[in-house]
């Protein structure tokens, strides 16, 4: 295609939208011709769309002016690649039409898909296939579970922290609960698994220093800082290396199942549209 051979943008359109109390200046006349790059026009129906209820006449005519010149930069553009591009014009053709078919195909999978879907996964099947994969969720980092306890130094309560901290019995969180929310302690849980930098930022620790000591489970360690103390327990913790807690990788599990379910269910209408046209003999392959 030669460049284009004329631009022509309508004046009469400033007059009409800016005389106009309705958003949209045409909806008497669809087919007035608002721009045109060589042989492409651009109709009014075309920017009937791009007025919303309630907009004035002088935002209706910005809005329109601004639409109309991006209209006509994207033409120029499309007549120069095609000027410039003119001996591979059969490529990109062959592209277009892979794009298309893409885009076709991919409704059809997502229609089936949409269809018979099921998104419900049993505590079982995460189970099993986590059993199954162990070796796909090796942890690159230490992850952990921890509790912190901020309160003012020399508190008389500072007893009773430690022992609800370190203790066993499965009635101490409700206690040591209780117990902050009467003194107005800080309590921080950090009950899902996270990365040791997590903990650290909830501490006056020093970015230079090594915490791994942090790490043993069965201590209770303390901070000081601005008169206020720090007690933090690890209650939990998998290293580097270790097998990543199923809990942790749950969501990630559920996105693999769901992705092989719509995997199968792709690949079962795939095969059932080639068995029927087999049978109705409306295919013929030769690959010998």
């Amino acid at each position: 295609m030669r460049l284009f051979s004329k631009i022509v943008l309508c004046g009469v359109v400033v007059t009409m939208v800016s005389c106009q109390r309705f958003p949209n200046p045409f909806s008497d006349n669809k087919n007035k011709i608002l721009a045109e790059v060589g042989d492409v026009k651009l109709f009014s129906y075309d920017v009937s769309t791009i007025f919303t209820p309630g907009i004035s006449a002088e935002d209706s005519l910005k809005l329109l002016e601004s639409y109309v010149d991006q209209w006509v930069k994207k033409q120029l553009k499309i007549a120069e690649a095609e000027q410039m591009f003119e001996d591979s014009q059969e490529d990109i053709d062959h592209l277009v039409q892979e794009y298309r078919n893409s885009l076709l195909t991919h409704k059809v999978d997502q229609f089936y898909v949409d269809k018979y879907i099921d998104t419900l996964f049993t505590a079982d099947q995460i189970r099993q296939y986590y059993e199954e994969h162990k070796a796909d969720f090796v942890l690159d980092k230490t992850m952990l579970k921890a509790r912190i306890v901020r309160m003012p130094e020399h508190h008389p309560q500072q007893k009773k922290i430690e022992e609800l901290l370190i203790s066993p019995r499965t009635e101490s969180l409700q206690d040591l609960t209780e117990l902050c929310i009467k003194n107005d302690f800080e309590l921080i849980e950090l009950n899902r698994w996270t990365d040791m930098a997590t903990l650290l930022l909830q501490l006056p620790t020093d970015r230079t220093q090594s915490y791994d000591y942090l790490l043993e489970t069965s201590k209770i360690h303390e901070f000081e800082a601005n008169s206020y103390i720090f007690y933090v327990r690890v209650l939990d913790v998998r290293k580097s290396g270790d097998y990543a807690p199923q809990e942790s990788v749950t969501e990630v599990i559920r996105r693999v199942l769901f992705n092989q379910r719509k995997e199968s269910i792709i690949r079962t209408h795939e095969d059932s549209l080639y068995k029927q046209a087999f049978d109705k003999k409306e295919i013929i392959v030769n690959v010998m």
